[in-house]
């Protein structure tokens, strides 16, 4: 039996901007050039971690095969012997101990952390590790073998192959009902927490900013975690009040911008703005006097004696926010993540009869298509077709 080659092991980054030191030491002189390219373009800190993530794996899982780094260009052989070892069918495996990943290159993965299940991978993995591989023969200006008709009909087959379930990032969504019924919560835990007690006004100033949290992240399109924790008061501008004939706003209704800058979908350049009215803005502007800032962080952590820290909340603590805030409700935050309360608000504005581009203005999609598939499988769920019995 081939002996696996040594690989060194992989830790977990201790903080947000840190990589395993595996990764550093497994990567070639022309990746870290190719990375100090990408930061110089500007490209966003999330994406570039993704994307040095995503090549730590290529090297490893070239080193395992070969004991030799990445070869640039790519032949076509490599990738779709790639595709080979990460989409296979489990029970052909059973019958044929070749099939897939051979067991050497699986072991020297694991072993080294680079490689956590011993199943074949998740599509959406080898989708992006593939076109992270695409990008990175772009940026190298070599010529790469992936829009060959090999390479697109066998990973197109092998993902249709796969038996593998799509996994959802959340269980269940965060749609207009369940945000409403979240702030009617934390509107009473505001009015009714006034005391000098130093724990009881923490609570209370905390209440004010997972409020405001959750309105601006849902408002605003459903933010991604990084863009809700990573928010700047100097991104906040104030727009001229909404005319209405509404009765209960004589004065209209107040408004906001919030200039986003790079997004997963946007660039800097492109002046990504979304719009927050109404009680979002009441939210916000509630946790701004409160708190008492005009710059820096938006969302900032607070101690138990209610000390607000100058730095911001992580995007990990915006998803226990929502959690925390779901279970005082009575609900299983097990069921729920961030990524819930953009499939919610979607589905909620769609069901509203919102036009799609319209909703797209204020998710900032670039694709109706990827739009959509927030929205069909919830309607698909509920529909009278899947409750004929």
């Amino acid at each position: 039996m081939r002996k696996p080659p040594a690989l060194p092991s992989a830790s977990e980054p201790r903080d947000a901007t840190s990589f395993p030191e595996s990764i550093t030491r497994v990567l070639t002189v022309e990746d870290h050039a190719t990375l100090a390219h990408l930061l110089r373009r500007g490209i966003g800190e999330n994406s570039l971690r993704a994307t040095r993530s995503d090549l730590g794996y290529l090297e490893a899982w070239s080193f395992a095969c070969d004991g030799e780094p990445l070869v640039w260009p790519p032949s076509k052989e490599i990738v779709l012997r790639f595709i080979a070892h990460h989409l296979w069918d489990p029970d052909q495996r059973a019958i044929d101990t070749n099939h897939g990943m051979p067991s050497f290159v699986q072991e020297a993965l694991i072993r080294s952390g680079y490689l956590r299940v011993e199943g074949p991978h998740a599509p959406s993995t080898v989708q992006r590790r593939i076109s992270t591989w695409r990008s990175l023969c772009k940026w190298r200006s070599v010529e790469h073998p992936f829009s060959t008709p090999e390479v697109s009909k066998t990973l197109r087959a092998a993902i249709r192959a796969s038996t593998r379930p799509k996994r959802k990032k959340s269980k269940r969504m965060v749609d207009i009902a369940l945000i409403e019924e979240l702030l009617d919560h934390l509107d009473l835990q505001i009015d009714s927490a006034e005391s000098d007690n130093a724990e009881v006004a923490a609570q209370r100033l905390q209440a004010y900013r997972d409020r405001a949290l959750l309105a601006v992240m849902f408002a605003s399109g459903g933010r991604r975690r990084s863009e809700i924790s990573d928010l700047m008061w100097g991104q906040i501008y104030e727009l001229e009040p909404i005319t209405t004939e509404d009765p209960e706003h004589p004065n209209g209704i107040p408004s906001m911008g919030l200039y986003l800058g790079r997004t997963k979908t946007t660039d800097v350049g492109e002046m990504a703005t979304v719009f927050l009215s109404g009680r979002a803005v009441t939210a916000l502007t509630d946790w701004q006097v409160a708190v008492s800032k005009s710059s820096g962080p938006v969302f900032r952590r607070i101690s138990r004696w209610g000390h607000v820290y100058d730095t911001s909340i992580s995007a990990h603590s915006v998803n226990a926010v929502l959690k925390k805030r779901l279970a005082e409700i009575g609900l299983d935050p097990v069921d729920f993540s961030a990524h819930g309360v953009r499939a919610g608000y979607i589905t909620s504005a769609l069901k509203a009869g919102i036009p799609a581009p319209e909703v797209m203005e204020q998710t900032l999609h670039r694709s109706l298509e990827t739009l959509m598939g927030y929205f069909s499988d919830e309607q698909q769920r509920k529909g009278r077709a899947a409750r004929l019995l």
